[in-house]
């Protein structure tokens, strides 16, 4: 299969944010997309704006039969996947000390344990067509730590720990797995964050927008679209790039 079939989409955190441009992005003549996410209305109002047949599965990642429950649906309907996009995911602050076992788990499994469902339902599928793309949007926190969300960045690290393993496992086989890592992407979970920073300490707004923008090299946050177009790239790649962690920070993070 070339870069230029078209595909049988699976993408998971689809109604809003990096998701949502995803699939605007992957929404090409040919192209088919499932769109998955807890809200049946928000994931409706995204799908009706695309061109291309759509499948929308209301359903939580955190729930541990949601991946099964996803993938069977569209194999049964569309007798295949060829792409997965794992965008499904979360981040929550706290000092390490005020960390709870709560919040540590609810990093874990919506970070990592719901990706490894997901990679764990669909590679079967893949490997038995002889082709697929896999990609996992991690971050860059998957990479270098920071303070105060040291539950997010466990299990962002041990995400691109399972997308390395993954690739090595599945590459004999015309599959790849790739991981997107990027900064602070201007999005609602961003806006969410600043919010929480600004009811925390009273700072104004615009000054903790600016320094979150700061975190990235060239100053300012990430566009959904660069990390959609990054998407693309890696699905629509022949097979070379695999395993890899592909940063999208404005370059301060080289790893």
């Amino acid at each position: 299969m070339s870069r230029h079939s078209p595909f049988r989409c699976v993408v998971t955190g689809a109604s809003r944010g990096i998701g949502a441009a995803i699939v605007r992005d992957l929404a090409t003549p040919g192209h088919r997309i499932a769109l998955s996410a807890r809200t049946e209305v928000d994931l409706m109002a995204v799908a009706d704006t695309l061109e291309i047949p759509t499948m929308v599965i209301p359903a939580d990642a955190l729930d541990p039969g949601t991946a099964d429950l996803v993938i069977n649906q569209v194999v049964q309907q569309w007798g295949g996947i060829d792409a997965l996009v794992v965008n499904a995911g979360e981040g929550v602050s706290a000092p390490i000390h005020r960390t709870g076992d709560a919040l540590w788990q609810y990093m874990i499994d919506l970070n990592l344990s719901a990706p490894f469902r997901f990679l764990r339902a669909a590679i079967p599928v893949m490997k038995e067509q002889g082709f697929g793309r896999i990609v996992v949007i991690a971050s860059v926190a998957s990479q270098v730590g920071a303070p105060y969300i040291s539950a997010y960045t466990a299990a962002k690290h041990g995400v691109l720990g399972l997308v390395r393993s993954a690739a090595l496992e599945v590459a004999p086989f015309g599959v790849t797995v790739n991981a997107v890592c990027p900064g602070y992407v201007d999005t609602p979970m961003t806006r969410h964050t600043i919010d929480t920073i600004v009811s925390k300490t009273g700072r104004d707004p615009d000054e903790v927008l600016q320094t979150l923008a700061q975190e990235q090299g060239h100053g300012k946050l990430i566009e959904p679209h660069e990390v959609a177009a990054t998407v693309r790239f890696l699905i629509e790649d022949l097979g070379a790039i695999n395993g890899q962690g592909i940063t999208l920070d404005g370059g301060k993070v080289h790893i």
